[in-house]
């Protein structure tokens, strides 16, 4: 991975950072694969030579997760449907208490940035796959909620329950 050295402050206008839901239960056919974007987070970066000297940190607003997709389930998803979801959504993450979702760097590699991620209070290390190519970063972790004691949503009895591994994905442009 090259870098190009410097500090930068990117958001949603450099790049995005979805959140990738699946479905468990005996009652999955009818709920939805979500895909949800954040769109409201900040990240800090100081670009270093050689790169482990390099650091980042992101936040995400809560109260920006927005449900862009909803593939599967028995019919498609209203408007209706998508606010109802990021509303529980905030509910199940307790956003009045912990408004943000922040991960910060401890280790950058090649391919490979190792940090602490905070959700709800509780900070937990993880290890995000990423990738530099022509002036974008890519890369992606699966995060287990219950990890940090978030319980998966669940409905009907819980017949039907969002599956407690869910996928971050980010494409960032950086700065020419």
């Amino acid at each position: 991975m090259a870098v190009r050295e410097g500090t930068y402050e990117l958001g949603p206008d450099d790049g995005t950072l979805l959140v990738r839901t699946g479905r468990s239960g005996l009652g999955r056919r009818a709920g939805h694969d979500l895909t949800i974007e954040a769109t409201r987070w900040t990240a800090a970066v100081e670009a270093r030579e050689p790169l482990d000297a390099s650091s980042v940190k992101v936040t995400v607003e809560l109260d920006g997760l927005k449900v862009r997709e909803g593939t599967g389930g028995v019919k498609p998803l209203t408007g209706q449907d998508r606010a109802e979801i990021e509303k529980t959504l905030r509910e199940v993450l307790a956003a009045r208490s912990y408004p943000e979702i922040v991960f910060t760097s401890a280790a950058i590699g090649e391919d490979v940035i190792e940090g602490d991620l905070a959700i709800m209070g509780r900070v937990k290390p993880v290890r995000v796959k990423a990738a530099l190519e022509g002036g974008r970063v890519r890369g992606g972790v699966t995060v287990t909620q219950s990890r940090w004691g978030v319980k998966p949503y669940s409905a009907f009895f819980g017949a039907l329950r969002l599956a407690d591994d869910v996928e971050i994905e980010f494409d960032i442009t950086l700065p020419a």
